[in-house]
């Protein structure tokens, strides 16, 4: 549960229990793979990647990993989601099971291409 501002990612996961340090951990390494010239800085109070504006958004809670790609992301992902919770730009993945790091890494590139592909438009 998100309970004071962290001062930077490190902060944040050291903030919760072992064991749900080892599963954020295992989110900000898969996100880090997938697009390791994103920026990693705390906004809106939780670990957020960033190229060519919010890529996703990250935090635990006390039953779930909250990961917050967008909704764009959710309709692009609906079929690999079915399982799993999700509201409009929000998916949780439970503590008492493995973190779909796959999936996860499917949905950064998505948004990764997302942002490049406005990012080109905005440039003409």
């Amino acid at each position: 549960m998100i309970t004071t501002v962290s001062k930077n990612i490190d902060e944040f996961i050291e903030s919760f229990p072992k064991e749900t340090q080892k599963l954020l951990e295992q989110v900000r390494a898969t996100i880090q793979k997938a697009v390791p010239k994103a920026e990693e800085i705390i906004s809106y109070g939780i670990p957020t990647f960033k190229l060519y504006g919010n890529l996703v958004h990250f935090a635990a809670y006390k039953n779930h990993i909250g990961f917050y790609p967008g909704s764009g992301a959710i309709i692009a992902f609906k079929k690999e989601l079915t399982g799993f919770k999700t509201s409009k730009g929000t998916i949780q993945f439970p503590l008492d099971k493995p973190m779909p790091l796959k999936l996860i890494a499917q949905i950064v590139k998505f948004r990764v291409m997302v942002n490049t592909e406005k990012f080109k438009t905005k440039k003409k």
